[in-house]
């Protein structure tokens, strides 16, 4: 009698262990990554190389004649505008302002007193008037030595680097003779030649910026500057690009070679009104001959979707031209196990830190 009781009871244990076990399997949710359709991109990117020049090369020299008394700059320095670069023997130059100044003096004190006699009619203004003259071009004169011992001083009419120092001190010059040779580097440039297939998509380039694996700098905005129209004998185009922000070509230095991507805009006409998106490759599945995917709805419910494949994208994503849209939540990770209309558990996504999905 005891052994059919313990029977009935380990006998009605697992008839409820076993229906626990069924509603728990009836319940429970595939868990499912998703990922939004990525829009085809409607550009293609060239790459070229380049290389970093100076907009300009400055020859300075003094605006007049002299001796060279001293030079304040040697090959390779950087200047800002306005430091003085090398400066003239000036005492001759400043002889002449003397004597001229006192001589202005003086005639002003003369006018001043001829001008007393004119009011008391014991001048003719004729007189006055010739005296006012002379003062007048004495002091145009004056202004002009004043110039000319200005002169003396050579200064950086902008920032950049010393290329040349082409003279020494105590040396001999005349007026307009180049001292040294000046890099403008708030005009540096980067100069590129292209094959004749860019050259004529010239018109269509939407983005342009260079990249340094030498100073680790990437993605450095460009704008273009011009592109000469004649060939050279390789069939390319010298291609010259400026710098949108002054700080980035600071970074670089003349002579450096450097990376270029153009964006050219895809004008094909014939894929003028196609739009098209790429997933991952393992998010299509193929069912009686026919690709699908798995769109998520909104209430976390999956439904099998059929899709046009496009064919592979650059990155090694199915390009999908038809069945899908950008807003949509497709799902990325375990297709083989859904059915449709089945209600999911939708992972999180990966933090940007976890690199790999491995954390």
């Amino acid at each position: 009698m005891n052994k059919i009781i313990i029977q009935s009871i380990a006998l009605g244990l697992l008839s409820f262990l076993a229906g626990c076990s069924g509603e728990e399997s009836q319940i429970h949710k595939h868990s499912v990554a998703t990922i939004q359709p990525r829009p085809v991109a409607d550009e293609i990117v060239k790459s070229f190389s380049g290389r970093i020049e100076e907009a300009r090369e400055i020859n300075l020299g003094f605006k007049t004649p002299g001796q060279i008394e001293e030079i304040y700059v040697k090959e390779g320095d950087y200047v800002k505008q306005g430091d003085l670069i090398a400066r003239l023997d000036d005492n001759d130059y400043q002889l002449g302002v003397d004597a001229l100044e006192v001589q202005h003096s003086q005639l002003s004190r003369e006018i001043e007193r001829m001008k007393q006699l004119v009011e008391a009619k014991s001048l003719s203004e004729n007189d006055y008037e010739k005296a006012v003259a002379g003062w007048e071009q004495l002091g145009i004169q004056l202004q002009n030595n004043r110039n000319q011992l200005s002169y003396t001083r050579l200064e950086a009419p902008m920032s950049g680097y010393i290329q040349n120092v082409n003279y020494e001190p105590a040396e001999m010059v005349d007026a307009g003779m180049p001292i040294v040779t000046l890099l403008d580097t708030h005009r540096m440039e980067v100069v590129a030649d292209i094959p004749i297939e860019v050259y004529l998509q010239r018109d269509h380039i939407t983005k342009i910026s260079c990249n340094s694996s030498a100073t680790g700098h990437d993605n450095i905005p460009m704008q273009l500057s011009s592109i000469t129209p004649k060939a050279d004998g390789n069939q390319l185009y010298r291609m010259k690009l400026n710098f949108t922000n002054a700080e980035d070509s600071r970074r670089l230095t003349a002579g450096m070679n450097i990376e270029i991507s153009l964006a050219i805009a895809d004008n094909d006409t014939a894929h003028a009104s196609l739009v098209a998106y790429t997933v991952p490759m393992h998010a299509v599945f193929n069912d009686s001959g026919q690709d699908f995917v798995w769109v998520v709805a909104p209430d976390s419910i999956v439904h099998k979707t059929a899709v046009t494949l496009g064919g592979i994208a650059d990155d090694g994503n199915i390009i999908v031209t038809d069945g899908i849209s950008s807003d949509q939540q497709v799902v990325k990770a375990g297709v083989e196990y859904l059915q449709d209309n089945e209600k999911v558990n939708i992972l999180p996504a990966a933090a940007e830190t976890n690199v790999g999905n491995i954390l």
